[in-house]
């Protein structure tokens, strides 16, 4: 093993509870949906996608390449600024998931490295045209891409199994789910966990001990992987909750194109070396299936909080890495502080999320404003909020079930059907409450 000084020691370990961190947003991507849908049970799906995103970590290092020899200059660099960088990473991380959003991990290090890189040796020290080409573009093409080939799929889908038997479709599709989340998750290892293999390596360098260029050595390679499945499998049930039930409910068919083309957009990524989002794919690929369907809907209030989260990652994780490299810089007294305020600010963070706990028994709950119930009746029903655009439209060429007015309540089980109740006008206050005709 390369020579480890204790300062290289403590920014492998925080990288690699960077990759822990990142576990709990990869189980959301491969397997929300899988678990909002009941193809799965909520254990059982974690632990598959944890064994897969391991055994993803070993077939390429092309992700890897690009954090350690592409983003940054590796040879102006110290070993601080990696720590500084890591330290924005795993805040927004763990902010990001208090509060239940699928935020970019990827996008939390990248701007992490960016921000304490200017501040260390100024903007030279950042490849802009690998940051444009390899981050950007990628970051706005993959989600759209991921979205409207998840809605055409889930078109083709509903209208291909038009006469298939109802319940022969759900447990055909049910059974396809369980094998594209599959895929997603063995996807997830060959794109996000080396993203941790990148970072690592490139503070070997920075620290001496690898020379310029160097691929990651197979320990790196071994402790991402498994860091990475171990944060998978505690699962981020927060997050998982507003992937399945927050953005829009899902029915097997859509949940099975969605992840079919999240995994096929991010198996090609990796392929080509661009670090993408995987979650910015995921969640568009989820908003897509959920447009699919006709009368789907998605809730653009909850869309809205996630694109917003998605715009401040890469400048908020900067603006925290800057300000953690200029403590970390001082000297060992700089690194402790900067080492000390991690540990607290995390500890902080998760005794905050005691005080309503997410876990695999409750992740199928609707949050409040979301659709009540979780079965199949209830994915019909959008959440109590405003209709958004997209929304809107759709109702509008959508005909209500036959024989009910669109603006009438509900009427009550077993209630004569011949029978309408009519709200009397509000100028007559003499009148009858209601009049039955």
């Amino acid at each position: 093993m390369e020579h480890i000084t204790l300062l290289l020691a403590i920014v492998v370990v925080t990288a690699l509870v960077f990759d822990f961190t990142n576990g709990f947003h990869d189980t959301a991507n491969a397997m929300a949906t899988t678990i909002s849908t009941g193809a799965m049970r909520p254990k059982a799906a974690v632990a598959m996608s944890a064994v897969l995103n391991l055994v993803g970590a070993f077939l390429s290092v092309e992700v890897a390449k690009t954090i350690s020899k592409g983003l940054v200059d590796e040879t102006g660099i110290q070993p601080e600024v990696i720590l500084a960088a890591l330290v924005g990473a795993i805040l927004w991380n763990l902010l990001t998931w208090l509060v239940g959003l699928p935020s970019s991990s990827s996008h939390a290090l990248m701007g992490g490295l960016i921000g304490a890189t200017v501040a260390s040796i100024g903007v030279s020290g950042v490849n802009g045209g690998v940051v444009l080409t390899k981050v950007l573009i990628p970051a706005i093409a993959a989600p759209v891409v991921a979205g409207v080939a998840a809605m055409v799929a889930t078109r083709f889908t509903y209208k291909v199994d038009g006469n298939i038997d109802e319940k022969t479709g759900r447990k055909g599709y049910k059974a396809g789910q369980i094998a594209s989340a599959g895929l997603v998750s063995l996807a997830h290892g060959t794109n996000d966990a080396q993203k941790t293999m990148g970072i690592i390596t490139l503070a070997l360098v920075a620290g001496g001990a690898l020379a310029p260029g160097s691929n990651p050595p197979v320990w790196v390679i071994v402790s991402a992987g498994l860091a990475i499945a171990l944060g998978t499998y505690l699962g981020g049930w927060r997050i998982i909750r507003t992937m399945g039930k927050g953005l829009t409910d899902l029915q097997p068919q859509q949940g099975f194109a969605a992840q079919t083309g999240a995994a096929t957009v991010i198996l090609a990524s990796s392929h080509l070396g661009f670090s993408l989002s995987t979650t910015h794919v995921c969640s568009g690929a989820v908003m897509g299936a959920g447009l699919g369907r006709k009368g789907g809907v998605v809730r653009w209030s909850t869309a809205t909080r996630m694109f917003v989260a998605w715009g401040l990652t890469l400048p908020a994780a900067g603006l925290v890495a800057a300000l953690a490299e200029l403590v970390a810089r001082q000297g060992d007294w700089g690194v402790a502080v900067v080492t000390a305020f991690l540990v607290t600010s995390s500890a902080a963070i998760w005794l905050i999320s005691r005080r309503q706990v997410v876990d695999h028994t409750n992740v199928n709950e609707v949050e409040e404003g979301a659709a009540a119930g979780t079965g199949p009746a209830a994915s019909a029903e959008p959440a109590a909020e405003p209709a958004g655009v997209v929304t809107t439209a759709i109702a509008a060429v959508t005909p209500p079930p036959a024989g009910t007015l669109a603006a009438d309540p509900v009427a009550p089980v077993g209630a004569d059907p011949l029978k309408t109740t009519i709200p009397a006008p509000a100028a007559a206050p003499d009148a009858a409450p209601t009049a039955t005709v």
